[in-house]
């Protein structure tokens, strides 16, 4: 039995950690001189903050989380108790590390200064069979940061997609949706609920670098990197090579901090943090009949 008063102690932690420490930046591999000194000022920014343990970034998005259970798992008091704890964990986070209270009501603007609200934080669940663990990721997405949504035709293929994605990194660059360099989330296929989703997970969730398991996804992947290179905007909007990332698409663009933290909670009380969140498994990716 894993206890709800672990679950809340565990997501605090999570708060702060994803606010606060990053992985490490592609400022080695900038070339563009100014490019390279805005990633070098912005990871001097990086270590004062984990000096002071203060949020790297003024704005600390809205906190959502993602959790994994095992199909074993069993939680005190239920995955009611759960998802109590992850508000209470959010509303003492909110004002302990301190984050900014993002969350108002939409029409009234009422803000209760502690990132809790209808629907908020956010938590969206996957399962995993023959396990008996949770684990939890905590992410501190902008609201601004940029989505995109077309519902392209089957005869566009995967030009149609190269041509979207181009046009919406040019588009985030101009207006300002995004800060760049961003992680780039790419998400093909079924409703348009399910490609946006898929879209965010992919940006928040996975790791710079990781490829597809399918051998057609991976070459596309590889393809829209070269693309998103090519189109030349840098740190903060500057020149710059420093990318990540019918037929709906969907796309979303995540903080190069990559501000998330994931933790595993065991029933004996072990918690084991890591920093990739391992969300996409093989039974996540499953297809066709069990």
């Amino acid at each position: 039995m894993i206890a709800a008063k672990l679950i809340e102690d565990t997501a605090r932690e999570l708060m702060a950690r994803a606010a606060i420490d990053i992985p490490a930046t592609a400022r080695e591999r900038e070339q563009n001189r100014l490019a390279h000194f805005v990633l070098t000022e912005m990871e001097r920014n990086w270590d004062i903050a984990t000096a002071d343990r203060r949020p790297m970034c003024a704005d600390t998005g809205l906190p959502r989380y993602y959790v994994r259970a095992g199909n074993e798992a069993q939680v005190e008091g239920g995955f009611v108790a759960l998802e109590r704890a992850l508000r209470r964990a959010t509303a003492d986070a909110t004002a302990t590390i301190p984050l900014r209270p993002n969350r108002v009501h939409p029409l009234t603007r009422v803000d209760y200064n502690n990132n809790v609200g209808a629907h908020a934080p956010e938590v969206t669940y996957a399962f995993e069979p023959g396990a008996d663990w949770i684990d939890v990721t905590t992410v501190h997405k902008g609201g601004l940061f940029g989505s995109d949504y077309r519902m392209l035709f089957p005869a566009d293929g995967v030009g149609g997609i190269k041509r979207f994605f181009v046009d919406t990194l040019v588009q985030f660059g101009k207006r300002g949706l995004a800060c760049q360099p961003a992680i780039m989330g790419v998400g093909i296929g079924g409703a348009k609920d399910t490609c946006v989703r898929l879209g965010k997970e992919a940006a928040c969730l996975r790791t710079v670098g990781s490829r597809h398991p399918d051998p057609a996804v991976a070459r596309l992947e590889a393809d829209l990197t070269a693309l998103g290179n090519y189109v030349g905007i840098g740190a903060m909007g500057f020149a710059g090579t420093s990318h990540t990332g019918g037929m709906p698409v969907g796309i979303h663009a995540f903080c190069l901090s990559s501000r998330r933290a994931t933790a595993r909670m065991h029933a004996d009380g072990r918690v084991e943090f890591r920093s990739d969140p391992k969300w996409f498994t093989d039974y996540y990716r499953r297809e066709g009949m069990e």
